[in-house]
């Protein structure tokens, strides 16, 4: 299922090796490591994604509400 993904990762990651993640948005939020895209993959529900989210990053939950 995950081939048919659209996956993506924050504008703030780059190519130097950092631990960074890609999230795919469907039913259910898929979560996975983006150095290992064959690798696991963690999915949580959308309420849980956004309730990280917002506790993360207070202002994405305006940003949320809006869309």
């Amino acid at each position: 299922m995950s081939d048919q993904l659209k996956w993506f990762k924050s504008s703030h990651s780059d190519d130097e090796g950092g631990a960074c993640l890609e999230v795919a948005l469907s039913t259910t939020i898929h979560i996975r490591d983006s150095k290992m895209t064959t690798g696991p993959e963690l999915h949580v529900t959308a309420p849980a994604w956004a309730a990280f989210v917002s506790a993360v990053r207070p202002e994405a939950e305006r940003n949320v509400d809006q869309s």
